[in-house]
């Protein structure tokens, strides 16, 4: 059994991506390649439903940037006409689509080794992991910080749930693309920033405690 996980046999991607892991990784936040993503899907039953498209930009020491970015939009054998409305993407229309196997290639390339960051992270990592599941490859290897729990680490938060929304009115932050992936995630990535800068003003918070447990207690 064990000489089977040891000689199972990944394609060169997934090869590729298990490599980069084996490189020390920056210990500060300055230094850490952080990939903020999303995805848009034809619904919120990770078991059932498939993704519509990703959407991601890359931030490295404090700074958007702006040209590391990944958009795909995957064709849809799955199709959900009352979630258009949400997502505004048609089963048809004029995007660019391709399949879910060179999607999940494509994005897994971009990502490498970086640190994966989404609101309510959860749902949109275990979406990636079910599609890599359907290419027989195991879960991703990348840490994630998830907004909702990192806000939750400012002083003085009792929320339990704060949704997306909620933070954006908060912080003053655009709504402009919201529940596009792309949209999404350069709103999080702002919130991000914004979080991470309201933290380093109330006490000295460095790459370690993006990780720890808060010491509020509800779910996101």
């Amino acid at each position: 059994m064990f000489s089977w996980f040891k000689n199972k046999k990944y394609p060169v991607f997934w090869n590729k991506y298990l490599k980069k892991f084996k490189t020390p990784q920056p210990k500060t936040i300055e230094n850490t390649r952080f990939i903020v993503f999303d995805t848009e899907t034809t619904g919120l039953e990770t078991s059932t439903d498939r993704i519509l498209s990703i959407g991601a930009i890359g931030i490295f020491n404090n700074i958007i940037e702006v040209s590391d970015s990944f958009e795909v939009y995957l064709k849809q054998d799955e199709f959900k006409a009352e979630t258009v409305e949400i997502h505004g993407i048609l089963k048809g229309g004029n995007l660019l689509k391709i399949d879910e196997n060179e999607a999940i290639k494509q994005f897994i390339n971009y990502i490498g080794n970086a640190v994966l960051v989404a609101h309510h992270t959860v749902f949109d990592i275990e979406m990636i992991n079910i599609a890599l599941k359907r290419l027989n490859l195991p879960k991703l290897k990348n840490k994630n910080i998830d907004t909702g729990i990192l806000y939750k680490k400012l002083e003085g938060v009792k929320e339990t749930h704060i949704s997306l929304d909620t933070l954006c009115t908060k912080f003053n932050i655009p709504k402009h693309d919201r529940h596009t992936a792309s949209g999404d995630a350069f709103i999080t990535s702002l919130l991000f920033l914004k979080i991470i800068s309201k933290l380093k003003q109330e006490r000295n918070f460095h790459y370690s405690d993006l990780f720890r447990v808060s010491n509020n207690n509800g779910l996101i």
